[in-house]
C-alpha cells in the first residue's frame, strides 16, 4: 500500500487530467503525432511520488495512449510512417520516464542522507550535553571529596575541645542551686554536643555520612526534639513555632538522629528565611503511597508500604525565585551571603530522606515563603488500620 500526501494526490490528479486530455484531442487529430509528445507532462508529474510501481503503469498507459492513434484511419501508405513516428514518441517517453525516476530517486538518497546527518548531529549534541553534565557531576564529586577531608581534619581539632565542653556542662547539671529549668536546658546541650561528638565520629571514620539505621518510631520521637531544641532561637527572633500533626498518625521509618538533622537543618533555613512576626509550621499526615513511592520504600524498608508519612516545614519568610527552586538541592547552591551558608544542607538532607528510601520537595514562592515536604514510609499496628491503608 503506497502511502500518497496531500501534494502527491494533487500531482498524480492532474497527470491523470493532462493523459485524458491529451488522449481526446489524438481522437481528433490522429495524423498530428507531435500531440503524442504531451504524454511527457504526465510522466513527469508521476515521477514526483518516487513510486517505480506507479511510474510503471502510467509509463504503460502512456505508450498505449500513444499507439492508440494508430487505430484511427490514415491515409494510404502513411501507416508505416505513423508507426515510426509513434515508436519515436514511446522513445522520447521511456527515456524521460528513466531520467525523472534517476532524478527523484537521487534527490531521496540525498535527502535521507542530509536527514541521517541531522540524526548524527543531534546524536553527537546529546552526547555533548550528557559529557558536559558528566563532568560537572565529577567536578562536585571531586568537591564534595575535598570537602570530606577538610570536615574530617577539622573535626578532628574539634573534637578535643568539645569534651571538654561536655564535661563542663555535665558538672553545671550538677550544681546544687540549678533550677529545674536550667537543667532542663542543660540537658538539651549535653545531648547535642553527644550528637555532634558522635557526628565527628562518624566523619573519622570514614569520608562518607554514616548510613541510617531507621526503625518504626511515632511522629513524636521524629518531631517533638528537634522543635524543642530550636524553639528558644524562634522565640528569640520573635517568629512563632507551631508543630501541627493529626491524631492517630502511623508510625514512620527513620532514624532518629539523622531525621532529627533533617529537621533542624529545614528549621533553621527558615528560621533565617523569617522576619520577626512571621510562623512556621511543622506538620504531619499520612496518605496512600504512590506506586513509585512504594517502589522506593520497599528497597529500604523490605516490604512494600502502602502508606507514607508526609512531614512538612512551611515558612511564611521571603521565598525564593523558581530559578533558586529549581537548583535548591544542588550542592555549594546557596542564597546566604558569603560565609553564611555552605550549600550543602538541602543536598546532605535530600540524600540523608532518600536512604531512608523517602523523597525531599521543596516549594516556594517569593514574598509568601517556603514549604519543604519529607515523605518517609509508614505503617499501621494495628489490624483495623492496616486494612484501611491497604
Amino acid at each position: 500500500m503506497i502511502s500518497m500526501t496531500h501534494r502527491d494526490r494533487i500531482a498524480l490528479g492532474i497527470a491523470a487530467a493532462s493523459f485524458l486530455l491529451i488522449l481526446v484531442i489524438e481522437q481528433f487529430s490522429p495524423a498530428n503525432v507531435v500531440v503524442a509528445y504531451g504524454y511527457v507532462l504526465p510522466i513527469l508529474l508521476v515521477t514526483t511520488l518516487r513510486s517505480r510501481t506507479v511510474m510503471l503503469v502510467t509509463v504503460l498507459v502512456c505508450v498505449a495512449g500513444t499507439y492508440s492513434g494508430l487505430l484511427q484511419p490514415t491515409k494510404p501508405g502513411r501507416f508505416q510512417a505513423a508507426v515510426i513516428n509513434r515508436s519515436v514518441v514511446v522513445g522520447v517517453l521511456l527515456v524521460v520516464a528513466y531520467l525523472g525516476m534517476s532524478w527523484e530517486e537521487r534527490k531521496a538518497r540525498e535527502e535521507a542522507a542530509r536527514a541521517a546527518l541531522a540524526k548524527e548531529t543531534e546524536n553527537l549534541l546529546k552526547a555533548n550535553t550528557q559529557l558536559v553534565q558528566a563532568k560537572d557531576q565529577l567536578n562536585r564529586s571531586e568537591r564534595l571529596a575535598a570537602v570530606g577531608q577538610l570536615v574530617a581534619s577539622v573535626a578532628h581539632e574539634v573534637g578535643t575541645p568539645l569534651h571538654s565542653i561536655a564535661w563542663h556542662v555535665q558538672a553545671l547539671g550538677e550544681e546544687p542551686g540549678a533550677t529545674t529549668e536550667m537543667k532542663k536546658r542543660i540537658a538539651i546541650i549535653d545531648e547535642q554536643l553527644t550528637r555532634v561528638v558522635r557526628i565527628i565520629q562518624d566523619l573519622l571514620s570514614s569520608t562518607r555520612q554514616r548510613q541510617p539505621d531507621p526503625q518504626w518510631c511515632t511522629v513524636r520521637d521524629v518531631v517533638d526534639p528537634a522543635a524543642a531544641l530550636m524553639d528558644p532561637a524562634f522565640h528569640a527572633k520573635g517568629i512563632t513555632l507551631a508543630v501541627s500533626t493529626l491524631e492517630d498518625l502511623p508510625l514512620v521509618w527513620a532514624d532518629k538522629e539523622k531525621i532529627h538533622q533533617v529537621l533542624v537543618n529545614l528549621l533553621t533555613n527558615a528560621l533565617v528565611a523569617t522576619s520577626p512576626g512571621g510562623e512556621v509550621t511543622i506538620s504531619a499526615l499520612d496518605r496512600e503511597a504512590t506506586a513509585a513511592e512504594q517502589e522506593c520504600g520497599a528497597r529500604v524498608v523490605g516490604q512494600v508500604s502502602p502508606l507514607v508519612l508526609v512531614l512538612a516545614v512551611q515558612d511564611t519568610g521571603c521565598g525564593m525565585p523558581e530559578v533558586d527552586a529549581e537548583k535548591a538541592f544542588e550542592p555549594f547552591f546557596t542564597t546566604k551571603a558569603v560565609g553564611k551558608g555552605t550549600g550543602l544542607g538541602l543536598f546532605l538532607s535530600r540524600e540523608t530522606v532518600v536512604a531512608h528510601g523517602g523523597g525531599l520537595e521543596l516549594a516556594s514562592e517569593v514574598g509568601r515563603g517556603t514549604t519543604v515536604t519529607m515523605t518517609l514510609p509508614a505503617k499501621r499496628t494495628d489490624p483495623a488500620h492496616s486494612t484501611e491503608g491497604a
